[in-house]
């Protein structure tokens, strides 16, 4: 019975405790101050510009199955028109580098070089899009969340000052651990947007290897001899 008793308050204390201390996590991210407000828009707008960028070069990167092989065959058999059809039908950059080369055929292949070339740069800075943008999110961040710690921190010893007596170490840890919120809040952004960063980039570098590929592919194919 007493050992019944015992465990019952055991759970009942450890239930109270997580209670407490989930209001106390709710309750320090409204305690972290006015810089919070920038950090969470900063938030907002690293988790808008990854969704959107993902989205985009998902797209980008859907290149045509045998795209190349039915090029080939088309341009062997002098069928350009058929070419541009057929780049047309397909909305990705590796087909308007193509689609631009096909429609300089004629001009010197330096020429229907420059204008892949050119193109191809058009295309990556599309695929960049918003990119140095998350990377400054990702240095902002911490910056801003060190900042509110520091405001935080000479708030804190302003009421230690003003406070008659000995100080009460309860208002000196309240102080310090309400501080602290906005640098813990900056490095949790900084840190998501910088591996978003990356992973973006490792995602862009990857289309623009198959960009290069092809316009190389494209090139060999007008400098085969004819039959």
């Amino acid at each position: 019975m007493i050992l019944t008793q015992i465990i019952a308050a055991q759970d009942t204390t450890s239930a109270a405790l997580a209670n407490d201390n989930s209001v106390r996590v709710i309750d320090l991210l409204f305690q972290g101050g006015f810089m919070m407000i920038p950090i969470l828009l900063l938030w907002v707008a690293a988790v808008y510009i990854f969704i959107e960028r993902v989205l985009s070069i998902k797209k980008s990167s859907t290149a045509p199955e045998g795209f190349m092989t039915q090029i080939r065959g088309l341009v062997e058999k002098g069928d350009v028109k058929g070419a541009k059809m057929l780049c047309t039908q397909y909305d990705s950059p590796i087909v308007k580098m193509i689609e631009k080369g096909i429609a300089r055929i004629g001009s010197p292949l330096k020429n229907i070089e420059v204008s892949i070339e050119n193109v191809g740069k058009i295309e990556i800075f599309k695929l960049e899009k918003n990119l140095s943008l998350l990377a400054t999110i990702s240095g902002s961040a911490p910056m801003l969340g060190f900042l509110g710690t520091v405001i935080g921190m000479i708030q804190a010893f302003i009421a230690i000052a003003q406070e008659e007596g000995s100080v009460s170490p309860k208002l000196l840890s309240e102080g310090i651990y309400t501080a602290m919120i906005t640098t813990a809040a900056g490095l949790f952004v900084g840190i998501l947007a910088y591996l978003g960063y990356n992973y973006l980039v490792t995602r862009v570098q990857k289309i623009v290897h198959q960009m290069e590929y092809s316009s190389v592919e494209f090139i060999d194919l007008l400098q085969e001899p004819k039959n």
